[in-house]
């Protein structure tokens, strides 16, 4: 079903499916934010080494490189209903294992490292099957604004509502914030679960079609559709440029401004606060100037604010550009993935999603390296202008979008596959 608000945008309605993913996604979210936030102060108990303690953060990034592909070829093989809500039920039994181990005082660091990858490598196919099962719950003139609000409510319980529990969470024992996760786990799992769709319709695969097969079938779409391929060269890019000034922003902060923890949670506070705000106005942008467009206008807004980040000297520019990143990062975001969904075939969007992501993702751990880098041999605001020169990149390669397109594999039945046109 779909509703129209009293702006024009059609919006998906509440009730029904859509209303329970939207819960069930934000109440994990919830849950993954008290983790990430736990998950270091448990590190640093256990090890005083910069290098392990990153080394925890890096595996949750290689299981995208490693298995990225093959969660996709999954989640569009299988029934993406029950693949979530299987996923979620691991996934809260492991947390609640690490919970247990954590509250017998039998951490590790080696149980950090497998906690990090297991549950890294389960999200391949969560977020693959859950990118190829919106389509089926709402309709399409409302699937923009559907990703608006799944993405703006992840944002809001992950990035504000879940920063005050955190402490108090920790003051009752550093077992709890994992026990909750493991709990928001299978809240998430119980509300997938109770979906009532039918699963798609999908043609025999070929005989003989292996995983491998079809993992390189969406390699392959995605790089014959021109759109899809330059906004993946252009996320690409960004990733680069934002990975490089997350890593390195507590520098900026503290010692090329000297403003101290309370401007580092200024500034993080404000990017939140922005990407909540790009929520909201991502699909009336799209609507009035198209998405592709609208893509063009986010790397131009960033672009002017890294340079002013990276330029004046003050931590109300930094304030500035940082919630200006974060709007805009929304905005791209909702219409990206809105594009990628409207742009495929239903029987690929798992696969697409999977190779679009694998190829983007493996820009922030590069940029991560490379700000690190050019903040020790051109100095702590190089980051920001660094990150400035991608974005500018980044729209010259989104150029290539503005064409219009043929859809990625043309039907043969008869039925319409749908086209963008910037």
């Amino acid at each position: 079903m779909t509703t129209v608000e009293a702006s024009g945008v059609a919006a998906p309605a509440w009730r029904g499916g859509f209303g329970r993913l939207w819960s069930a996604a934000v109440v994990s979210r919830f849950g993954d934010a008290l983790r990430t936030a736990a998950l270091p102060l448990i590190a640093v108990r256990l090890t005083d080494d910069p290098l392990v303690i990153a080394s925890v953060t890096a595996c949750g990034y290689v299981p995208w490189l490693l298995f990225g592909l093959l969660g996709g070829a999954v989640a569009d093989r299988v029934d993406q209903r029950r693949a979530m809500w299987a996923v979620d039920t691991v996934r809260g039994a492991l947390v609640a294992s690490f919970a247990l181990a954590v509250g017998l005082g039998h951490a590790s660091i080696p149980l950090l490292f497998v906690l990090a990858f297991s549950l890294t490598t389960l999200q391949t196919l969560f977020d693959n099957a859950s990118t190829a099962l919106l389509p089926s719950l709402v309709d399409p003139e409302a699937l923009g604004s559907a990703n608006a609000r799944l993405m703006t409510g992840q944002q809001l319980a992950g990035g504000l509502l879940a920063s005050p529990f955190v402490p108090l969470l920790l003051a009752a024992g550093a077992a709890v914030p994992f026990a909750a996760d493991a709990a928001t786990y299978l809240l998430a799992a119980a509300l997938v679960a109770s979906l009532r769709i039918r699963a798609p319709e999908r043609a025999p695969r070929p005989a003989g079609s292996t995983l491998r097969a079809e993992m390189a079938d969406g390699l392959r779409a995605l790089w014959r559709d021109r759109p899809l391929r330059a906004i993946c060269a252009a996320t690409l890019l960004c990733n680069i440029g934002m990975g490089a000034l997350i890593a390195t922003v507590v520098l900026h902060v503290t010692r090329w401004l000297h403003t101290g923890n309370a401007g580092y949670a200024a500034v993080m506070t404000a990017y939140s606060a922005g990407s909540l705000a790009g929520g909201f106005v991502a699909q009336r942008i799209a609507n009035r100037v198209g998405r592709v467009r609208a893509l063009l206008l986010c790397v131009g807004v960033q672009t002017s604010s890294l340079v002013l980040i990276g330029t004046v000297r003050q931590l109300a520019a930094l304030i500035v550009g940082m919630a200006l990143l974060g709007a805009l990062g929304m905005v791209w975001n909702v219409n990206q993935v809105t594009l990628m969904q409207q742009r495929s075939e239903p029987s690929m969007v798992g696969r697409i999603a999977a190779a679009f992501r694998t190829a983007s993702t493996s820009g922030a751990p590069l940029g991560a390296l490379l700000g690190g880098a050019v903040a020790q041999v051109y100095g702590l605001n190089g980051p920001a202008l660094f990150a400035a020169v991608l974005f500018a990149l980044a729209g010259t390669a989104l150029i290539p979008a503005l064409t219009p397109d043929v859809p990625v594999v043309e039907p043969d039945d008869g039925a319409t596959t749908a086209h963008v046109t910037p």
